[in-house]
Order: structure tokens, then sequence, then C-alpha cells
């Protein structure tokens, strides 16, 4: 059966305590969006992942549901907890509370459904990977709470038509489908053109790039011609194994910046126009929701997610702009 890995990425340091905003989550400004009142509330996030560490206090009331798809934890299909990780750091970085203790995620009201594809090695199925995606679609929670948004960071070389249907379907169901580019651009090339599926997916939004706090685009990440935009990935510190933190880096980190950002902004603009938004339209304000930071399209895309009205200020642009690339070594799994 065909496989399908998490996107490498690098754990940097693990620390027992924390309490702050993450700088990742500070430099896309999303406090701008809480102290409005927009806070991910009303949004189902699915996250298809490693599991998820659901006794992190940081995590404590965030988690709505959740499915085991491996043989992993004797393959009971409700215990969906975390051996490798992954999975809880991308947890926190979408939604971990906001409660003046260990950190916050960038929508800390949003509601998590965590969808376990992928054992402690970081290794998955492509047929599980598509049974999770048929169990977003198909999940109604106690209040008829429907999936808005998938965060998938996971890739393979393989252009699958089972997978390639089963995303058009969740689309066309008004999911927005947010997705790792990968980190196979170790040569910092903006020609190249790295492609990892699901990322490359016209279907869904593809985060390409993991950006440093200075917005400078990390050496690993890949270029292509479907890149949307990109996020902070670089030294991410969020929730982690043993009720414990950990810094790291790569797309994967990049991602659930962005999944978090959609449920913010679902939030905001359905309250504004007083509707259900469409897929589209969820993909437009978020498009709406960059500023630029002068790499080409391949790279960047339409730029780097900002929640705030405030872009950077004129000393971090210009730090941004000297210097192609922000190299970090790139873990194997």
């Amino acid at each position: 059966m065909a496989q399908i890995k998490l996107i490498p990425y690098k754990i940097e340091e693990t620390v027992d305590t924390a309490s702050e905003i993450p700088e990742g989550i500070a430099m896309i400004k999303a406090s701008e969006k809480w102290e409005k009142g927009y806070r991910g509330n009303g949004s189902v996030v699915a996250v298809i992942d490693t599991g998820c560490d659901q006794t992190h206090p940081d995590l404590e009331d965030r988690i709505i549901g959740g499915k085991n798809f491996t043989t992993e934890n004797y393959g009971l299909p409700y215990d969906f907890s975390d051996e490798n990780g992954h999975g809880t750091h991308v947890a926190g970085t979408i939604a971990a509370n906001l409660n003046g203790e260990g950190v916050v995620g960038v929508a800390p009201e949003a509601k998590l459904l965590i969808l376990k594809a992928f054992d402690k090695n970081g290794n998955g199925k492509l047929e599980t990977i598509i049974q999770s995606i048929q169990y977003a679609m198909q999940w109604r929670g106690s209040q008829n709470e429907r999936v808005r948004v998938i965060s998938m960071s996971c890739g393979t070389t393989q252009n699958d038509k089972r997978l390639h249907q089963v995303i058009r379907q969740a689309v066309q169901n008004n999911i927005l489908i947010v997705c790792a580019a990968g980190n196979n651009g170790g040569d910092g090339e903006e020609s190249t053109n790295e492609r990892n599926y699901p990322g490359y997916f016209k279907e869904v939004l593809q985060v390409g790039g993991a950006v440093d706090n200075n917005g400078r685009l990390a050496a690993f990440s890949n270029t292509n011609d479907e890149i949307d935009l990109v996020a902070p990935g670089v030294k991410i510190k969020s929730t982690y194994l043993g009720n414990k933190y950990a810094l790291m880096s790569g797309t994967s980190m990049a991602t659930p910046h962005v999944t978090g950002a959609a449920a913010v902004i679902i939030e905001q603009m359905e309250l504004a126009f007083n509707r259900r938004l469409t897929e589209p339209e969820i993909y437009a304000q978020l498009v709406k929701s960059t500023i630029p930071l002068k790499y080409s399209k391949r790279m960047e895309g339409n730029g780097l997610i900002m929640l705030g009205e405030r872009a950077f200020s004129p000393a971090q642009k210009e730090s941004s702009l000297q210097g192609k690339v922000y190299i970090i070594p790139e873990a194997s799994l």
C-alpha cells in the first residue's frame, strides 16, 4: 500500500514550562483579532497527524473529538493519543488556550477534531489519509457542528488519484484544506519545482515556506508554481508530550499558523456577513490577509499571513530583504 510521511521537521529544544505568546503568533499579530473578540469560536479544525496529548493543560477543552486510523494504541478507534509529539505541537499552534499560562494558539477558542493517521515514526498510508478526510467530511458534533478546516503537514511524491478525488469532495463541501509544501528545497533556488502531494494539488491552500522572526524564508522550504502563502516556521514554541513544550522548525510548523488564522477569519467574516462562508470565500479572505516579503511568487505566493492591521516595522521590513534564505538543518524521519 502506498506510503505517505510527515513533512520532515527539526526539534530545536524542549522545555518544561512556558508563559508567553509564541513569537510566530506574535509575528502575525493574532492578538489584534483577539482584542476585537475574534478567537476562532465556532470553528472546528480537523488535524490529520500523529494524534494529540489530550492531557496537556494548554489543550484542555479544545478537543471536541477524534479517531485513530492507525494500528497504534492497539488499533482502538477512539484512542488517538500521540506517540510522536508532532500532532500535539501542531494542535497547540492552532488552538492552545488563551489563559495567561503556557502558550497560546492562533485561534484559542477553536475546537479540534484529532484524526490520528500517522504512527510514532511519522509513517502513514494513503488509505488512512483518505479515510481521515472522509471522516472529517461526515463528522457532526453534538450541536451539529461541522469541520470547516483540515490541517495536514504530510507529503508524498505520488500523485494519487484517489487522494485527489477525496480532497476535491471535501472542498466541494466547503472545507478549506491547508497543507505544507514540504522541506525539499535545500538549495534555496527559487527556480526549482519541488512537488509534494497533497500540497501541490490546486484545490488545497499550500503553505509554501517557513519564515523566521525577521520574515526571511528558510532554505529548506519547497518552491513551486502552486505556493499560496507563507507563515512562521522557524523555532516555533508549542505544546509537546508530557505536558512540556518544544521549539520546532519546518513547514509543518508554518501550516498550523495558517490553519488557525482561517478559523479566526471564518468567525470574523461570518459575523460580518451574517451567513456561512464558502470555501472559495475563506481562501480569498486568507489571501487578503497577507503582506509581501519581496520574494518571488514561487517562493512566497501571496506573502506572509498577517492577522493584524499593522505590518512589519520598517526595521523588520529592511531585515527581511537582507539575504535570500535562512538555513536550518533538516531532520529526516
